[in-house]
């Protein structure tokens, strides 16, 4: 079996749950898909113009979580947890159907999103992949906040800063090599608040299916969830889940080392929009098996499908 040729999923796998932000429940199905499809969502509560493209460029929000939309209105948010998800596992084709307009938040984290995709199983094809290399440093800032790009020889890095005041959260820093890291940590950090932060995100018309089972709430220097954390780096890990599926909005792997501090969906998406706006900052390679000595799909990851 080759790893380095596009693959999807062997059969359909199926989430349903709460939507984080709208409440709503929501059934999702992921299907296999024919190479050089890319991942595709299709609202099926809607009968035309249903199919949404998560591109940078179509997205619309980035307000706590990742929206995209087409040209007609339709979108889906709350991508970036099941993005992330794909991106390791290295699927390249999929059509995933949804019947709302949000993506279920299961347990806060991409956990459950991985360990049923991989109980399903993948299917290689034999077109080879195509994967974005990066050839010039790109930065976008704001204030202290800042995310930047630079070229890297075979890996994807990322370096991930975060600063909260809150004397639990901290300032916290992880470092990974997608393709060669054990990501388990990366993959099972859940999505987090402040307990001062909750009736500010809920006056915004969000977090109504927000609870203790899907995101972990600190109160001061309390962990309110029974279960305290994950892993000791969990609030940092979790903002490095949400950068692996931003990124994947680019529409293939990348080839990259990435730094951000204090960032999140919004300077993610403004990176991507800076690179694909100059041609002299990226190429799309498509990589045959002897030119690469790694799969380009994390290791652990690797052998749970072999």
């Amino acid at each position: 079996m080759s790893y380095l040729t596009q693959k999807t999923l062997k059969k359909n796998v199926s989430f349903s749950g709460i939507a984080l932000h709208s409440g709503l429940d929501v059934n999702v199905c992921i299907k296999s898909a024919e190479p050089n499809c890319g991942i595709v969502f299709k609202r099926v509560d809607l009968r035309n113009n249903n199919l949404i493209y998560p591109n940078f460029n179509n997205v619309t929000n980035t307000s706590l979580n990742t929206t995209i939309e087409n040209e007609f209105g339709a979108r889906v948010s709350t991508i970036e947890h099941l993005m992330g998800a794909l991106f390791g596992l290295g699927i390249d084709n999929a059509l995933i159907e949804i019947d709302n307009e949000e993506v279920p938040i299961l347990d806060g984290s991409a956990k459950l999103f991985i360990e049923k995709t991989l109980n399903a199983g993948l299917v290689v094809s034999e077109a080879p992949i195509k994967i974005i290399k990066i050839k010039k440093e790109v930065t976008y800032s704001e204030g202290e906040r800042f995310i930047s790009i630079k070229p890297s020889a075979l890996s994807l890095d990322i370096d991930f800063e975060l600063k909260y005041k809150n004397a639990i959260i901290g300032n916290q820093r992880n470092k990974v090599n997608v393709y060669e890291d054990d990501l388990t940590n990366i993959y099972n950090s859940r999505t987090f608040c402040l307990f001062e932060d909750v009736e500010k995100i809920k006056k915004m018309g969000l977090a109504k299916g927000g609870s203790l089972e899907n995101a972990i709430v600190v109160k001061e220097n309390e962990i309110l969830n029974p279960e305290g954390l994950r892993n000791n780096k969990e609030f940092v890990n979790h903002k490095i889940l949400d950068c692996i599926g931003d990124l994947y909005t680019s529409g293939y792997r990348m080839v990259a080392s990435i730094t951000c501090s204090q960032g999140g969906h919004y300077l993610t998406n403004k990176l991507l929009r800076k690179i694909f706006e100059n041609s002299e900052n990226f190429s799309i390679l498509e990589i045959k098996e002897k030119n690469l000595p790694h799969s380009l799909i994390n290791k652990k990851l690797l052998r749970s499908i072999a």
